[in-house]
Order: C-alpha cells, then sequence, then structure tokens
C-alpha cells in the first residue's frame, strides 16, 4: 500500500482566490515536509460559501479521494475531531461515511479518523510534541489572507498557539 496525500480543495470562484492560494501553499509545504506526493483536486463553482459548515464537504472529499486518488486498497485519512458541532465530524457520520466506502469496494478501502475522539487542544499537543511544522497550515472559515482572527477557527488557532 502506499502512502499518500489526496487534498480535495473546494472553491467558490471570485471569493477565496487568496484562501485559496494560501490553502494551496500549506499543503505543499505540508507533504514536502512529510515526505508525501500531493494531488490536488480543484473544483470550482459561482456559489459562495459563508464561514463555518460547508454541509456535505467531508462526504464530498472522502468521496473525491475515494473516486480521484487511484488506490485499490488501503486507508483513506480525516482529520476530523471531536468538540466540534459539525455532523460530518461526529462518530455516526464517520461510521456511515466508513461503510458506504467499504461497500464500494468490497472493504480494500477503509476509513481512518485517528483523531475522531481527540480534542483540538490534544491534537496541537500531539503535532506539537511530533515536531510537525504547524506554522506551515492555514485556517480560516472566512477565507482571508491573512486569516481573519475572529471565526472559530482562528478563535481556536488564537487559543492553541
Amino acid at each position: 500500500m502506499q502512502k499518500g496525500w489526496v487534498r480535495a480543495q473546494p472553491s467558490a470562484r471570485g471569493s477565496r482566490g487568496e484562501a485559496e492560494v494560501a490553502e494551496r501553499e500549506a499543503s505543499e509545504s505540508l507533504s514536502r515536509h512529510l515526505g508525501l506526493p500531493l494531488e490536488v483536486v480543484s473544483v470550482r463553482s459561482t456559489r459562495s460559501f459563508a464561514a463555518g459548515e460547508i454541509r456535505g464537504r467531508n462526504g464530498f472529499l472522502i468521496l473525491s479521494a475515494l473516486a480521484l486518488g487511484g488506490m485499490s486498497a488501503g486507508l483513506i485519512a480525516l482529520g476530523i475531531h471531536s468538540g466540534t458541532r459539525y455532523y460530518d465530524c461526529s462518530p455516526a457520520f464517520f461510521s456511515l461515511a466508513d461503510r458506504m466506502v467499504a461497500e464500494y469496494t468490497d472493504g480494500l478501502i477503509r476509513l481512518s479518523a485517528p483523531f475522531l475522539s481527540w480534542s483540538k487542544q490534544a491534537i496541537f499537543d500531539y503535532s506539537r510534541k511530533s515536531g510537525l511544522p504547524l506554522e506551515l497550515s492555514y485556517s480560516c472559515e472566512v477565507g482571508t489572507v491573512p486569516p481573519c482572527g475572529q471565526c472559530p477557527s482562528c478563535r481556536d488557532r488564537r487559543l492553541l498557539d
């Protein structure tokens, strides 16, 4: 089984240009640091998304990885964690999505969510102890550069840094 990094990157045309660049640069930097190949799937839409949950986003990302990742067997890893109100970060969502992927692939591909029961603080602490360069990452639900500092992701980041 080959290790890899596939990141689908939904963006709304005209509304997240700078953020799209920041997200892509962060993905490229992290994949280089980890020594993993990067495949970017870009999706364009005329729809703009507000800060917060994008309904169906994680389902879309899972199906994009399944359809475009080129895997015949292995794991699709998700970074979902506890402490969020978003359905697609819940154990119920993970269980249903894992079952769907297993059904599509006769059980040859499964989902993994190693942080499903971890808080953001626990993930942050683990990442720091493991020497992961969190300064290379980008996270802002509003999608501004520099990050807005006010959305839930920016507030979390400020508390953790």
